[in-house]
This record gives C-alpha cells, sequence and structure tokens, in this order.
C-alpha cells in the first residue's frame, strides 16, 4: 500500500537541489521565494547545495545525497520542494536512504521527477509532480498552480479535483520581476487522440520522459513488482511530460518502456504541452501519441497541464485518478485508497 505524507499550514519547508542549484546572480530567487512562503504562513529553510552551481550540478552528488537523507531523517520539514530540475539527479540515486525514511512529501517536476519516480517506487511513499520553489514566488500566482497546496494538505479519505488551465504559456520566459512568474496569454485546450471525449481511471504514475527513461532496466525502475506489491495489481494512469526530445526520441523512449514491460497493466496515457521539436521530418508528437494508442490500445489525452509549459497540475504518484477530456476541458481528480496508510497514523 501507499504511504500518504501529511502536510499543512504551519509546517516548513526544506529547499535543497538534488540537480541544479541557484549560482550567485539569481540568489535572490531564493530569498525572494522564502520571503514570499513565509508571508503564507509556511516557514522555508533552504540548505547549503540550493545555494551552489557549477559543472552542471548544486554539488558532488555525495554532498547532495547526504544532505537529502539528513531532511529525511529531520522531524521538523514536512515537504522537499527543489529551486528547479537540471541534468543529473540520477547519479545521486544509488546514494539515498530508503530504508527507513521519515514520510514528507517531494514537490517538483523536470530531472526532479526523477527522484519522485524511484522514491515512489523504492519507498511505497507517494510524491508530488508539480511546481519547483522558485515558481511560486510571485504575489498572485495562477489557480492551477496554487493547487499544489490543497494536494499536500489533502486529507485520507477525501477526493481532490482539479480543472484545466484556461489559458497557458507558450514559450518559457524567465522573469527577474518577484511579482510576475508566469505569462499566461494562449488558450489551453486538452485533446485526445480518438478525437472524443474520454475518461481514465487508474493509479497515477510518471515524470519527465527524458530522465525516467533512464530508470528502464534499473533498481529504481521495477514498475511491475511496485504494482504487485504496492497497487494490489491495479492499472497504472501514465502522465509524461517532454522538455527536450524531438518525436523519433520520444517515441524511441516509449518503445523502450514498453518493451521493459512498464505498460502491461496500464489504463491510458496523460502528455503534457511541450515547448521542444514539433517534428523530425515530418513526423510529429501527435504522430507519436497515435502510435502509441494503436500499439497499446489505451486512451490517450495531451496537450495537457503538465510540466515545461506552464501552468500545471500537481499529480501524485500513487494516487487512484481519473483523467476527463470533453470539449477541450480537462479535470484530474484523485483519491486517497482506503487501504492507503497515513503516514502521520
Amino acid at each position: 500500500m501507499i504511504l500518504w505524507p501529511r502536510f499543512q499550514k504551519g509546517d516548513t519547508i526544506a529547499v535543497t537541489a538534488p540537480s541544479s542549484g541557484v549560482p550567485e546572480e539569481l540568489h535572490h530567487l531564493l530569498t525572494d521565494t522564502k520571503n514570499r512562503q513565509e508571508q503564507r504562513g509556511y516557514p522555508v529553510t533552504i540548505y547549503p547545495t540550493a545555494w551552489k552551481q557549477e559543472k552542471s550540478v548544486s554539488a558532488p552528488a555525495e554532498e547532495r545525497a547526504a544532505e537529502f537523507n539528513r531532511i529525511m531523517q529531520d522531524e521538523s520539514p514536512k515537504a522537499i520542494i527543489p529551486p528547479w530540475g537540471g541534468e543529473r539527479l540520477l547519479e545521486m540515486l544509488p546514494l539515498l536512504d530508503y530504508s527507513a525514511p521519515i514520510p514528507k512529501w517531494i514537490l517538483g517536476y523536470s530531472d526532479t521527477s526523477i527522484l519522485l519516480f524511484a522514491w515512489t517506487i523504492k519507498t511505497g511513499i507517494a510524491t508530488a509532480h508539480g511546481t519547483n520553489i522558485v515558481d511560486i514566488r510571485g504575489a498572485e500566482m495562477d489557480p492551477v498552480t496554487t493547487a499544489w497546496e490543497n494536494v499536500l494538505a489533502w486529507e485520507g479519505g477525501k477526493t481532490i479535483t482539479q480543472s484545466s488551465s484556461e489559458l497557458y504559456q507558450p514559450e518559457w520566459k524567465f522573469d527577474e520581476v518577484t511579482d510576475v512568474v508566469f505569462h499566461l496569454t494562449e488558450p489551453t485546450e486538452w485533446k485526445t487522440v480518438s478525437g472524443k471525449p474520454e475518461t481514465v481511471e487508474g493509479r497515477l504514475l510518471g515524470g519527465c520522459i527524458d530522465v525516467i527513461t533512464h530508470l528502464v532496466g534499473t533498481p529504481y525502475g521495477k514498475v511491475r513488482e511496485f504494482q504487485r506489491n504496492k497497487l494490489h495489481d491495479e492499472p497504472i494512469l501514465w502522465y509524461f511530460e517532454n522538455c527536450d526530445m524531438n518525436p523519433n526520441e520520444m517515441k524511441r523512449c516509449l518503445k523502450q518502456m514498453e518493451y521493459a514491460g512498464w505498460f502491461e497493466n496500464s489504463a491510458g496515457f496523460l502528455f503534457g504541452r511541450s515547448a521542444a521539436v514539433s517534428e523530425a521530418d515530418g513526423y510529429t508528437a501527435v504522430d507519436v501519441y497515435q502510435d502509441l494508442a494503436a500499439d497499446i490500445r489505451l486512451p490517450v489525452i495531451y496537450d495537457i497541464d503538465c510540466g515545461h509549459v506552464p501552468p500545471q497540475l500537481t499529480f501524485v504518484n500513487g494516487a487512484r485518478a481519473a483523467a476527463a477530456c470533453s470539449n477541450g476541458k480537462g479535470r484530474l481528480t484523485m483519491h486517497v485508497p482506503e487501504e492507503a496508510d497515513d503516514a502521520e497514523a
């Protein structure tokens, strides 16, 4: 069964950098977001790795892992939210202590999703795929992004529903102005491969496809074992977001996952919007989705609010969920299974 961390107003957020840290010229972003969250009622502790960045990482893998392990053994922080993603979180996975962690939320996306995926697979503790800490430093935030608070404060036995955004930001724009984080200008439209309304139900699992594909064949990617032992063999509802891959690269990753048996007992697939290369020699992301739906014979919903094209919903790995798409609008409903353990119980 899945363990569910507890988080509420007044709980401390730990900011550590298991992948990329924040270079000196951008340290004000950490200060701004610490001040903003404390104004909202969340004490923030920023750990040493978050303030550093050299050669694509915040610190050597051993230092990043040791800091993460210390936070996990500390009863004070109830949630870990990194500044952002990065490139090389993978190298610290063997150094983490999965044996007796104090259950607490880990929230993030991009390279952080490889930690979320591995942590849930190895420990059975739910993790949350959603905003990074520097992305919630604004005075006013959109309702899709700010849903992270409700999701992390989610109480067992209750259902939580998130709706698709009205507008999204087509290209990533880094704006150093504290009060303006996202520039949402384009109408959001969720789509289905079938062209018809779809509702798909299953246990959520996924993340940034660029990085979690590297877990195939490793101790951190034993999906079928996790599914049997922790999910009672319920079908998985996969969600993916694409950072940099062109359609052919994404197709290869999905095929590798398929060949590894990850999709043997699945309910369907959800794909986030992507600003990556839209086609390769005429082959598009939509072609990839259509091929997947035909090969696996399962529903595919795409251009959802997930990943590097903000805003994004908060997905909980291990949650029982239903995703619905109709007339360009979408909805994600999640609930704690009856047999789930409350981590505070």
